[in-house]
């Protein structure tokens, strides 16, 4: 494992911490955020400073921070304080340039949905538009806004509680949930980066919801320590709730491994590490169960 370049959040230069932590805390959602000004003027503008944060009530937060640039505030901050309600638009891939244009300091007034090339919606219960383009929109209500500071990059939390959710059909699966591949939804990165998460990029990750693993803890010294195994597949060993018991160990070892423990009977040394490369293979094919009971039928005592 590699070293560390450690950094004191105080001795950077502005705009220094903000490419660190905007690169390093990623990716991020984008909440696109329609809002209006007390005359009814609409605006537009993405936020990756967001994310849920209660299903019960339902609350998202997000933050149009301070610029660094002249430590001027934003449209969308200014709208809130006057008109506290707000539509978050979830950004798909298909939008994702639209939502970069929109992005743009547009002088107060300028409708970024026009600019972007975005299709209006009204809302049914506040009165900023939603995106139609977007595949998720939720009308909020502003509860409060939470002021962290009056410097440059402070944070300015929106905090909202949900008033209704719009799904577009086509993103929905029988059972009324968003499907990921289907919503095709966009992540904020470092710089220009951003993160598409649908397709190959998405993979799944048993949770431990009926009870918790055992633990990497309580796999045998050796398979801990194994130079074979990394951290990743350990972890998905002590996923598992409870270790095979020997006769289901010893009947894998005789139908599946006979011919390792036959090929290295006289090398402890080879045979351990044969024997975590199979498993290392029946990991990565999805048979965890399988991987752990290989491992356990090597004993070095």
């Amino acid at each position: 494992m590699s070293g560390f370049h450690s950094f004191d959040p105080e001795a950077l230069e502005g705009r220094d911490l903000h490419g660190k932590l905007l690169g390093g805390i990623a990716p991020r959602p984008i909440a696109f955020a329609s809002t209006v000004d007390k005359e009814g003027r609409a605006n537009l503008a993405p936020f990756s400073y967001f994310n849920v944060f209660s299903a019960n009530p339902p609350i998202v937060i997000f933050s149009p921070a301070r610029r660094m640039r002249g430590n001027t505030t934003k449209h969308t901050l200014e709208n809130v304080l006057e008109v506290p309600e707000v539509v978050i638009n979830l950004v798909d891939f298909a939008m994702v340039h639209a939502c970069s244009l929109a992005s743009g300091d547009f002088p107060a007034g300028v409708s970024e949905f026009e600019k972007a090339g975005l299709t209006s919606l009204p809302s049914d219960l506040v009165r900023p538009l939603r995106v139609a383009e977007s595949p998720v929109q939720l009308e909020c209500e502003v509860l409060r806004v939470d002021s962290l500071g009056e410097e440059g990059g402070a944070g300015q939390l929106v905090i909202c509680q949900i008033k209704r959710m719009h799904f577009r059909q086509d993103v929905l699966n029988e059972a009324g949930q968003p499907v990921p591949d289907l919503l095709d939804l966009v992540g904020r990165c470092g710089g220009n980066a951003y993160v598409r998460a649908s397709g190959e990029a998405l993979f799944d990750v048993p949770k431990p919801l009926a009870a918790p693993g055992i633990g990497v803890d309580s796999l045998p010294a050796e398979v801990r320590h194994s130079s074979v195994l990394t951290g990743s597949e350990l972890a998905q060993l002590g996923s598992a709730l409870e270790l095979p018991d020997e006769t289901d160990v010893n009947d894998f070892k005789l139908l599946e491994l006979s011919d390792l423990f036959m090929e290295f009977e006289n090398d402890g040394l080879a045979l351990e590490t044969a024997i975590h490369k199979q498993a290392q293979k029946l990991i990565a094919g999805g048979d965890v169960a399988s991987a752990l009971k290989a491992v356990m039928t090597f004993n070095p005592g």
